[in-house]
C-alpha cells in the first residue's frame, strides 16, 4: 500500500510508548530510595516527588504522541473493521483522553498517597474510569475480532492487553504493599502498549488482508 501521512503519523503511538518507557526507567535515578516494585508509578511526578522534574522531561512526548496517534486510529477506521471494534476503539481513545487530562489535572499531591481531595480523585476516580474503559474496550475489541477471523491479530492483543491489564487490577488488592508496583506496571502498561498497537496497525493501513489469506 502507498502509506499517506496519517499513516506514518501512527508511529507517534510506538514513540508514546518509548517516552513512558524512559520516563519509568530512569526517572527513579532522581528519586531517591524509589522502590519500584512496592511504589506506583505516579509517585514519580508527585508534586513532592525529587523526580518530577526529570519525570515531565523523559515523558514529554508521551502523552500528546499517544493522543494524536489514538484519534488518528478514530478517523481513519471510519467505514472501516465492524461495528463492535469500532466502539471498542472509540472507548479506548476516551479512556486515553480520560488519563491525559485526570492525572494532568490531578496529580499525587504527595509520593505515596498524602490522602488530599486530590489523591482521591486521581487514584479512585480517575484510575478506576482508565481501569473500566480500558477493560470494556479490550473485551468489545477481543469480541468484535472473535466475530470476523480476519482480524484475528487484533483480537489476539487485545487480549494480552487484557490478560495484563485484568492481573493488575486484581494483583494491586492482592499482593503485599512492598509487591504493589509490579502487578500496578502490568496495568499501565498493557494500555499504552495497545495504544502503540493501534498505531503500528495505523501506519500498516489497517490491512488485514494478507494476514488472513495466509491463515486460510
Amino acid at each position: 500500500m502507498k502509506r499517506q501521512l496519517i499513516n506514518w503519523l501512527g508511529l507517534l503511538g510506538i514513540i508514546s510508548l518509548l517516552s513512558y518507557t524512559l520516563a519509568v526507567i530512569f526517572a527513579p535515578l532522581a528519586y531517591p530510595n524509589y522502590n519500584w516494585a512496592a511504589q506506583a508509578v505516579s509517585d514519580l511526578s508527585a508534586y513532592d516527588a525529587p523526580s518530577r522534574m526529570l519525570w515531565n522531561q523523559l515523558s514529554s512526548l508521551y502523552g500528546v504522541c499517544g493522543i494524536v496517534s489514538i484519534m488518528l486510529v478514530c478517523v481513519y477506521i471510519q467505514g472501516k473493521l465492524n461495528k463492535l471494534l469500532r466502539i471498542g476503539i472509540y472507548l479506548f481513545a476516551g479512556m486515553n483522553w480520560v488519563s491525559y487530562v485526570g492525572y494532568a489535572m490531578f496529580p499525587l499531591s504527595s509520593s505515596g498517597n498524602a490522602g488530599t481531595f486530590q489523591d482521591i480523585i486521581h487514584i479512585y476516580v480517575v484510575t478506576v474510569l482508565i481501569v473500566l474503559l480500558s477493560i470494556l474496550s479490550l473485551v468489545l475489541i477481543v469480541i468484535g475480532g472473535y466475530c470476523d477471523k480476519k482480524y484475528f491479530s487484533l483480537s489476539l492483543w487485545a487480549g494480552i492487553s487484557l490478560l495484563f491489564m485484568l492481573a493488575g487490577a486484581i494483583g494491586t488488592n492482592m499482593v503485599p504493599q512492598k509487591f504493589f508496583g509490579i502487578p500496578e506496571r502490568f496495568s499501565v502498561f498493557s494500555a499504552i502498549g495497545f495504544n502503540a498497537i493501534l498505531g503500528i496497525n495505523l501506519f500498516k493501513g489497517f490491512d488485514f488482508k494478507k494476514e488472513f489469506s495466509s491463515q486460510s
